[in-house]
């Protein structure tokens, strides 16, 4: 696909997942969606438009995804690569608290109902793969038609950042989505990706598991989320300043030395470009119909958070 069919399948998503919303409050007393159904929806609300406008488009879903095989030894470095670009995300993360609640956090007392595997399956392997698959396969590649590698990475970034229609987790999916598109470069490979996105999610979900396992009960959980204050926020992010730091520039190198090891320094150099022959524009209306849409979403999230609260 170009860009303007990336566009559109963006646009199609965000007008389905508004749809579903919408329908579930106007029938919220007849049927509702419980966790792992939300998980199933979430999946195939990217999954089956994405693959409809592939098979639309006349293409091999296999050269529109980019699965190609790496070394094993490149994928030691993908993992000690994950690790060290975790504090920056949770530097990011901690940032974004101090204006709005932690979306994850939020769904924690409903994901904690669920058995460990089965929440593990849904959030650290199907969730990954699926977008994964969508973003930085289908979406960045047909960005990479029509505008420079860097104009690719930073405009899918976007879409994974609001296509998680929240403001909280929306602030460090960017910075993740451009550091997927680097190891996808580095590597030539959607499997890169893929590996990042599965330790990453992973490791939140069995942290999360492991917290319900040091308390007595959720009313202790609530208690302790509620003891979150500003100040405290303020000095964890204070805390995680160094450590991002060294850890990211850290992550830049290994970086580098993955994308030696599979034979592909140049391909990476050439992120930095800005020159192209295209023509194809990248921004076009249904991409800002979308950014609108999800940002109006947002927008109201919050509000309507705050008011309940």
């Amino acid at each position: 696909m170009n860009s303007k069919k990336v566009n559109w399948f963006f646009l199609t998503t965000i007008l389905l997942h508004i749809l579903i919303v919408v329908l579930m409050v106007v029938f919220h007393y007849v049927f509702t969606l419980n966790m792992i159904l939300n998980f199933i929806v979430s999946s195939a609300l990217i999954v089956v438009p994405a693959f409809a406008f592939v098979i639309v488009s006349g293409e091999d879903w296999k050269e529109a995804t980019g699965f190609h095989r790496i070394r094993w030894s490149t994928v030691g470095m993908i993992i000690l690569f994950t690790f060290l670009t975790v504090p920056l995300t949770t530097l990011i993360n901690s940032f974004s608290m101090l204006f709005v609640e932690n979306a994850v956090m939020e769904m924690s007392g409903e994901i904690l109902r669920i058995p460990f595997p089965v929440a593990f399956f849904f959030m650290a392997v199907n969730a990954p793969l699926c977008e994964e698959i969508v973003y930085r396969g289908i979406v960045y590649r047909g960005y990479r038609r029509s505008g420079t590698l860097l104009q690719a990475a930073v405009f899918s970034a976007v879409l994974f950042a609001v296509g998680h229609m929240n403001f909280n987790q929306a602030a460090y999916a960017f910075v993740i989505g451009i550091m997927l598109v680097l190891l996808v470069e580095a590597t030539g490979s959607l499997w890169a990706s893929v590996i990042y996105h599965v330790i990453f999610n992973g490791v939140s979900v069995c942290s999360m598991y492991l917290q319900k396992e040091s308390f007595l009960d959720e009313a202790q959980m609530a208690a302790l989320e509620g003891t979150l204050t500003q100040e405290a926020m303020l000095y964890s992010i204070a805390a995680m300043l160094v450590p991002a730091a060294v850890g990211t520039a850290i992550a830049g190198c290994v970086l580098v030395r993955i994308a030696k090891n599979e034979r592909r320094t140049q391909r990476l150099q050439e992120m930095w470009t800005t020159r192209h022959d295209k023509k194809e524009r990248i921004i076009t209306a249904p991409l800002v119909a979308a950014f609108v849409l999800c940002i109006a979403y947002m927008v109201a999230d919050v509000i309507l958070y705050k008011m309940i609260a």
